[in-house]
C-alpha cells in the first residue's frame, strides 16, 4: 500500500488526456466548400485517374438528368448512390471514373422555352426554327451549369470539365450514326399505328413520359343496331350494346369485336319494343348501370354464332364513312370483366383495335388531329374538340347528346373513376393516336450491311437460346430478333436487386415495336431521305458517311440547313427524295450515350460494369439503352444494374409543391451539411421507396455525431503516437486482440457489402462497430490504461497500437459515405496541402493469430459485461453507487482472471459466485484513476500503479 498524499493534491496534470484541436461540432455547411475548393485546387480527380492508370477498371455510367431547373431529392439521392459506389469501388484499388452527363434535347426543355414564349403572348410557329432550337440549346447550357455545381456541392466526384451531353456536336453525330445503323440493318420503319399522344403538347409520347392519376371519366352504353346476321338471324334489328369511357372515339368507330367462347343473351326489355345482345355474365351489372331490365326470357347466343353478323353505326344517316357497315369481328382480348362483352373499335385509338381491324382489311381514317380536335371535313362533329376536354365527352355534350338524339344511347353518367394516363410533362391526358410514325421493330430479324457482315464473322459468336449468334447480333439471316436479343442479354445481366429483372423481362416481352419519332423542334433529327415515289428510305452507306460528318462539324442544326443535294452526292436527285423532318425519341439519344460516353472513352467494345436509377428507369433509359445496344452490338451495353426507390416526405407521400411537402436537399446542404444527406442515403434501404423530413434527418445528425466522436477520441488518443511507440502484435494482451478479430470481421463485412452495392449494410455494420464495439466497449474499459497508465507500458502501447490500426482503417472506410468529414479527420492527423484520404486504397490490417480461442472467450466476457452492467443499474438510480467503479460483483462464471474481470467491467473487485449480485464495495478511491482498489489507504490516496507512474 501507498501512504495517504496530502488531501489538497490535484492530480489531474499527471493524467494523460486526449488532445486534439478537432472541434466536437461539424460546422459542415461552413466547411464543406472550403474542402471542395482545396480538392479542385489539387485536381484530385485527375490525381486519381493518373494513380490508378492501369488497375482494374469499373465504370458506372451517369443516367442523365434532364437540364432544366433546379436539383431536387430525387436528384440528390441519385447522385450520392453513384458517388458511394465509385468512392467505395475506388478505395477498392480500382480506377473508378465517373463521367456525369445530361439530357439536353426534347419535350421538357422546347416546352420550358414554350411558356416563356406564351407569357409573352408569342407562338413557337412565328419563331424561325433554327432561332428556337437555339433557345432550347442556351436554356440546356445554362441548367446544366447551375445543375453541375449543385452535383459537385454534394461531394460528388467526377470529370465535371468535361461532362458528356447529347446536345454536343460529337454526341449528335453519333446517334444519327447509331440510328443509321438501324437503317442499314433493316431495323426501321415508317408505318401508321396508334401511338400514345399528346394533343397539348402535339407529339407522340414514350411510355417513361407517362404518368398514370386517377381521374373521373364519362361511361356510356351505345346500341348499335345489327342488320345483318347469317348463322343468328333473330339478332336482326336488336341493339349489340358496347360499353366505353372514351365516348370520343365513337366518331371514328368501324366495327365491333365479340369473343368466340364467349356466351350472350339476346334480352328483350319488358313493355318496350326494344331488344339488346349482352354477353350473359355482365347482363346484372349492365341492367344496373343502365335501368334497362329484361323481361326474364332471354334468348342465349354463342359468341361463334355471331360471326359474319353486321350492324350499323348510330349516326348511318350522315350517310360517307358512317353509312359503311360495321363487321362484328372475333377478338381473343374480349373479356367479361367490365362493361357488355362487345368492344366498339376504332382502328385509329387503340392497338387491340387497330390489329383486328388490319387483319380484316380496315385501315385507320386519321379523323382527330394533332390537337385533339376532328378534322374539318369529318362529317359528325367535324372541327370540333378537343377530345380530351372533360366538357366535349360528358353526358351533356354534343356526342351524348348527338347519341341521345338518334336513340342509341342507352345510359350515361360522368362518375367513372380509373386510372388514366397524362403527358408526365403537361400533366394533360393523353390519347392513343394512329399516326404516321418511324419504328424500330421488335420481332423482326435484321438486315446487316456488308460491313457488319465482315465485322460479326471476326467477333466470338455468343450463345442465344440454343443456338448461337454474331457477337454484334445483326442477325444474319434468320438471326434473333432485337427481342431476342434483348431478353437473352437481360437473363445475362447482373439486377441489383434480383427481383427487378423480373420487372424489364416482362416489359420487353410485352412491349411494342419502338415509335422513335416525334413531331417536335429539338432534337436530333431522324436524317433520311424518303424517295417520293415508293416511300423507302435510301439506304447508302455512302450517303450516311456523309450525313454523320456534317453532324460533326455542325450538330443536329446541320440537318436543317442542308445542302441536301451535296449529301445524296451525285448518284441521288433530291427531287426523287423527301429529307424527314421528324426528330428522335430523347429516348434514343440517351440509349445511345453508352457509344459516345463509355465507348469513346476507354475503347470500342468496352461496356459500363454498372447503370444505376429509379425503379421508373426499367421502362426507360434502361430499356432504350437496352434496345440501342441490342440492336448494334447483340449485346446490354452493363454487366450490372442496379435499382433504388424514390425519395418521400417523411409520412410516405409524394413530394408535390402543392402539398408543402418538399424537402429541398440545397436547403438541408445549407443547414446541416452535404454530408448529412449522404449519411442519410447510405442508412436507407435505397431498394425501396425512402422517406426524409425533419425526423428522418434528426436520427441521421445523431448517428453522424457518434461517429464523429470516435473519430475525435481517436485523434485525441493518438496525440503524440510514433512508430517508436508501435507495439507488435505477438505481444498484445487478448482485448487488443479481441478488438482486431472484431476489425477484421468488419473489414469483411464491408468489403461484402461494397461490392455487392449495399450501402445500408455497410453504414450500418460501421456504425454499430464505432458504437457498440469501441465507444460503448473498447474505449470505455480502455480509457483507463489509456489516461493513467506510464506512457511505456505494454497495456498502453497496445492500445495506442491498436488505435492507430482503427484510425487507419475507419477513416477509409468512412471516406465513400462522409466523403467530407473523413478528409478533414485525415488532415487533422497528417495535414498536406496536395494530400487527401481519398487517395488511399482498402486498409491492410495486422495479421492475428490462427486460434479462434480468444474471440470466443471474449464475445463470452461481453455478454457477461452486459449482464453486470444491467445488474448494477438499479443502484445506480437508487445512488447507492454512483460509479460502476464503486461495485464488488459476484458472477457465476470466470472467463478471464478476477483483475481482467474488474478491469473489464469498470469494478472494485469480481469473485465468483451462484449468481451475479452486486454490491457496494469498501475500497477506497485513488486519488489519480478514480479505482477502488484494496492498496488504497484512504480516499486521495494513489494506488499502487499510479505511484510508479508519477514517481
Amino acid at each position: 500500500m501507498t501512504d495517504a498524499p496530502e488531501s489538497a493534491r490535484d492530480w489531474r496534470d499527471t493524467v494523460f488526456l486526449p488532445k486534439t484541436d478537432f472541434p466536437m461540432k461539424a460546422g459542415l455547411a461552413a466547411k464543406e466548400p472550403a474542402i471542395l475548393e482545396r480538392w479542385a485546387r489539387i485536381g484530385i480527380y485527375e490525381r486519381l485517374r493518373e494513380q490508378r492508370a492501369g488497375r482494374e477498371r469499373f465504370i458506372l455510367h451517369d443516367g442523365p438528368p434532364y437540364a432544366n431547373g433546379d436539383i431536387h431529392m430525387g436528384h440528390a439521392m441519385n447522385k450520392i448512390l453513384k458517388d458511394l459506389v465509385v468512392r467505395s469501388q475506388t478505395l477498392l484499388g480500382k480506377d473508378a471514373p465517373y463521367v456525369p452527363g445530361w439530357d439536353c434535347h426534347g419535350l421538357p426543355i422546347e416546352w420550358k422555352i414554350e411558356e416563356a414564349y406564351r407569357a409573352k403572348k408569342r407562338s413557337k410557329d412565328e419563331v424561325p426554327a433554327q432561332e428556337f432550337r437555339a433557345e432550347c440549346r442556351a436554356y440546356a447550357a445554362k441548367w446544366v451549369d447551375v445543375q453541375r455545381e449543385q452535383f459537385k456541392r454534394l461531394g460528388v466526384q467526377g470529370d465535371w470539365d468535361d461532362p458528356y451531353l447529347t446536345m454536343k456536336y460529337e454526341a449528335e453525330a453519333t446517334i444519327v450514326g447509331e440510328l443509321l445503323k438501324f437503317a442499314e440493318s433493316g431495323q426501321l420503319y415508317r408505318g401508321a399505328k396508334p401511338v400514345m399522344w399528346s394533343p397539348v403538347e402535339k407529339t407522340a409520347l414514350a411510355e417513361a413520359e407517362v404518368e398514370y392519376e386517377d381521374i373521373t371519366s364519362t361511361q356510356i352504353d351505345v346500341g348499335f343496331e345489327i342488320v345483318e346476321a347469317p348463322n343468328a338471324p333473330e339478332l336482326v334489328g336488336a341493339h349489340a350494346v358496347i360499353w366505353t369511357t372514351t365516348p370520343w372515339t365513337i366518331p371514328v368507330n368501324q366495327a365491333l369485336a365479340y369473343g368466340p367462347e364467349v356466351d350472350y343473351l339476346l334480352c328483350t326489355q319488358g313493355g318496350v319494343d326494344l331488344r339488346f345482345l349482352v354477353a350473359e355474365p355482365l347482363l346484372n351489372a349492365f341492367e344496373n348501370r343502365t335501368g334497362i331490365v329484361s323481361d326474364g326470357s332471354p334468348v342465349r347466343i354463342s359468341g361463334s354464332d355471331l360471326a359474319g353478323a353486321v350492324a350499323r353505326h348510330p349516326m348511318h344517316h350522315l350517310g360517307g364513312f358512317f353509312a359503311k357497315p360495321r363487321p362484328l369481328l372475333p377478338g381473343d382480348f374480349v373479356t367479361t370483366d367490365a362493361g357488355t362483352g362487345l368492344v366498339h373499335m376504332a382502328p385509329d385509338h387503340g392497338e387491340d383495335d387497330f390489329a383486328l381491324c388490319k387483319a380484316h382489311g380496315i385501315d385507320p381514317v386519321f379523323a382527330v388531329d394533332d390537337a385533339g380536335f376532328y378534322r374539318a371535313d369529318w362529317a359528325w362533329l367535324g372541327g370540333q374538340g378537343s377530345v380530351i376536354n372533360k366538357k366535349f365527352t360528358a353526358s351533356d355534350g354534343p356526342i351524348c347528346s348527338d347519341l341521345r338524339e338518334v336513340g342509341a344511347l342507352l345510359a350515361a353518367s360522368d362518375d367513372f373513376a380509373h386510372s388514366y394516363p397524362h403527358s408526365w410533362r403537361s400533366k394533360a391526358k393523353i390519347i392513343f393516336r394512329c399516326t404516321p410514325q418511324w419504328f424500330i421493330p421488335m420481332d423482326r430479324a435484321a438486315e446487316p450491311s456488308p460491313e457488319q457482315i465482315a465485322m460479326a464473322a471476326m467477333a466470338q459468336p455468343v450463345e442465344v437460346g440454343a443456338g448461337t449468334v454474331p457477337a454484334l447480333g445483326v442477325g444474319l439471316g434468320n438471326g434473333p430478333t432485337l427481342r431476342e436479343l434483348a431478353l437473352d442479354a437481360i437473363e445475362r445481366t447482373r439486377w441489383v436487386p434480383g427481383r427487378s429483372q423480373n420487372r424489364i423481362r416482362s416489359m420487353v416481352e410485352g412491349r411494342p415495336d419502338w415509335v422513335i419519332s416525334r413531331q417536335r423542334a429539338w432534337g436530333v433529327p431522324i436524317a433520311l431521305y424518303v424517295h417520293r415515289q415508293t416511300g423507302e428510305y435510301l439506304n447508302d452507306a455512302g450517303v450516311n458517311a456523309r450525313i454523320v460528318e456534317a453532324f460533326k462539324a455542325g450538330g443536329a442544326d446541320a440537318w436543317f440547313g442542308a445542302d441536301h443535294q451535296a449529301l445524296l452526292g451525285p448518284d441521288y436527285a433530291l427531287a426523287d427524295y423527301e429529307p424527314q423532318s421528324d426528330i428522335l425519341d430523347v429516348w434514343f439519344d440517351s440509349g445511345s450515350t453508352h457509344v459516345f460516353t463509355v465507348e469513346a472513352r476507354y475503347g470500342e467494345g468496352t461496356r459500363a460494369n454498372l447503370y444505376l436509377e429509379g425503379s421508373d428507369q426499367h421502362r426507360g433509359w434502361f430499356q432504350s439503352s437496352l434496345l440501342e445496344s441490342c440492336g448494334t452490338r447483340g449485346r446490354a451495353p452493363y454487366d450490372a444494374v442496379l435499382t433504388h426507390g424514390f425519395a418521400l416526405d417523411g409520412n410516405g407521400r409524394k413530394m408535390s409543391k402543392s402539398l408543402g411537402n418538399v424537402v429541398d436537399p440545397l436547403k438541408v446542404i445549407g443547414e446541416s451539411g452535404a454530408d448529412i444527406l449522404r449519411l442519410w442515403v447510405a442508412q436507407t434501404d435505397y431498394f425501396e421507396d425512402v422517406r426524409i423530413g425533419k425526423e428522418v434527418l434528426a436520427g441521421t445528425g445523431d448517428t453522424y455525431r457518434k461517429l464523429r466522436n470516435t473519430f475525435r477520441y481517436l485523434l485525441g488518443a493518438l496525440d503524440g503516437f510514433d512508430d517508436g511507440e508501435r507495439l507488435d502484435v505477438a505481444e498484445m494482451p487478448e482485448l487488443e486482440l479481441y478488438i482486431l478479430h472484431r476489425l477484421g470481421q468488419l473489414d469483411a463485412e464491408l468489403r461484402s457489402a461494397a461490392e455487392a452495392f449495399e450501402f445500408n449494410r455497410y453504414s450500418r455494420a460501421l456504425t454499430e462497430f464505432a458504437q457498440d464495439d469501441l465507444s460503448a466497449f473498447y474505449f470505455d474499459i480502455r480509457k483507463d490504461s489509456l489516461y493513467c497508465d506510464a506512457p511505456d507500458s505494454v497495456r498502453r502501447r497496445a492500445c495506442r497500437t491498436v488505435m492507430d490500426v482503427l484510425f487507419h482503417a475507419l477513416v477509409r472506410y468512412a471516406a465513400p459515405i462522409l466523403a467530407f468529414t473523413a478528409e478533414e479527420v485525415w488532415q487533422a492527423r497528417f495535414p498536406s496541402e496536395d494530400g487527401s484520404v481519398h487517395f488511399l486504397e482498402w486498409p491492410e490490417l495486422p495479421t492475428l493469430p490462427g486460434d479462434d480461442a480468444v474471440s470466443t472467450n471474449w464475445a463470452d466476457v461481453r455478454r457477461l459485461r452486459a449482464q453486470v452492467t444491467e445488474a448494477i443499474e438499479p443502484y445506480r438510480r437508487e445512488k447507492t453507487i454512483r460509479s460502476s467503479n464503486e461495485a464488488e460483483v459476484t458472477v457465476p462464471d470466470m472467463p478471464l482472471d478476477a483483475a481482467l474481470l474488474a478491469e473489464t467491467f469498470i469494478v472494485a473487485r469480481v469473485t465468483k459466485g451462484e449468481s451475479i449480485a452486486v454490491t457496494r464495495t469498501d475500497y477506497q478511491k485513488c486519488g489519480r484513476c478514480w479505482r477502488h482498489l484494496p492498496e488504497v489507504a484512504q480516499d486521495g490516496a494513489l494506488c499502487d500503479r499510479c505511484a510508479s507512474v508519477v514517481g
